[in-house]
């Protein structure tokens, strides 16, 4: 068992694992603490080939992109997209856009990998602290290969994962499966208590900035995560545009209200990402007050000075406008001429963050 006080650590201690071990090749399980801690990319710049070996995750890793949905780390591409990258990358058919096909080629170029890997890495939906057991759920049984395929494994959580009992386990896992994905069960639902037989396990917890959101009044309540996303696909706005465009790794709206408090400054933006219409709220399975949260955070940037002087000039522009009917009428109509007879060039271009990508 070990401690990390932050990413840094956590990733330090994982290096030292594989270094003690003259580890060259890992394979990795999806796992949100990793990419919280950029894990991949830190064990890669010490020369230790990473590959991810869930489907969604090793689509977005080819890719170089980071997931764009917690659930379905992938779930921007189109089966075009991927014919086309495994074509790149695989050199399968980049016509062929059957899903089975598509799935065929992944498992064919990465179970080798699975194979001859020196160790594995998971992450863990909940960690029992009665039996000591780490729990993983996956519909691909990724996590199940990563786990036991290779003899030195490694499992990476946050404190917030630990609960109490076995009892309190099967409730959670009904929450997660149905509020994700809206099935009963998911298809893995895996239990590691010790190594395979001549194995090694580690354990490393992490803190990174949870004991100090424990103690955020207003801001705590979002430890109760149980990283489920039914946040995000009930939200108008991240369920069309994905978590990409908004530079977190946490995305949608449960990632609004724990990004801050990871760096106020970098994610000040962030809290302005919704519309506050409270939906997120009425589907989290854990009752997080979420779009309660995300409004204190705005008030929490307007006390930092984190809110740059265009947007609030902005704001009290659409203030004056949102609160006369009769102005906010005649701004949308003349708004929707303009949108159909302004040149393509004048919406999307360089200089605007959302024309930049064609």
């Amino acid at each position: 068992m070990h401690w990390a006080r932050d990413a840094h650590e956590h990733n330090e201690i994982v290096y030292n694992i594989l270094a003690e071990h003259k580890v060259k090749s890992l394979v990795k399980s999806k796992s949100m603490l990793t990419e919280e801690c950029n894990t991949r990319v830190f064990l890669q710049n010490r020369s230790i080939q990473v590959t991810e070996t869930d489907l969604g995750e090793r689509i977005q890793q080819l890719h170089d992109q980071p997931p764009v949905h917690i659930a379905a780390p992938a779930w921007n591409k189109t089966n075009e997209d991927v014919a086309k990258l495994f074509a790149e990358n695989f050199g399968s058919d980049p016509n062929n856009t059957d899903t089975a096909y598509l799935a065929g080629e992944m498992r064919k170029h990465t179970r080798p990998l699975l194979e001859k890997a020196d160790a594995g890495m998971t992450g863990a939906n909940f960690v029992v602290a009665e039996s000591g057991a780490i729990v993983t759920v996956t519909n691909e049984g990724n996590a199940d290969i990563s786990a036991n395929a290779p003899k030195l494994r490694i499992c990476s959580a946050g404190i917030e994962k630990v609960i109490p009992k076995n009892e309190h386990l099967a409730v959670f896992i009904r929450l997660l499966a149905r509020s994700a994905v809206g099935e009963r069960i998911t298809q893995y639902t895996s239990h590691f208590i010790a190594p395979r037989r001549d194995g090694e396990m580690h354990m490393v917890l992490v803190d990174n900035g949870r004991s100090e959101r424990l103690g955020m009044d207003n801001f705590w309540q979002s430890l109760k995560c149980i990283r489920c996303d039914a946040c995000m696909n009930t939200c108008p706005v991240y369920r069309r545009g994905g978590g990409l465009s908004y530079g977190s790794t946490y995305m949608g709206p449960i990632g609004i209200i724990m990004m801050p408090t990871f760096d106020v400054r970098r994610y000040s933006e962030l809290p302005f990402s919704s519309t506050l219409n409270g939906s997120c709220t009425n589907v989290c399975p854990v009752n997080i007050n979420i779009h309660e949260q995300i409004y204190a955070w705005r008030e929490v940037m307007e006390e930092k000075h984190q809110i740059q002087f265009v947007k609030k000039e902005a704001m009290m522009v659409a203030d004056k406008v949102l609160s006369h009917p009769h102005l906010y009428r005649t701004a949308t109509s003349v708004a929707e001429t303009a949108l159909g007879t302004l040149p393509r060039v004048a919406l999307y271009n360089c200089l605007k963050t959302w024309g930049k990508t064609p």
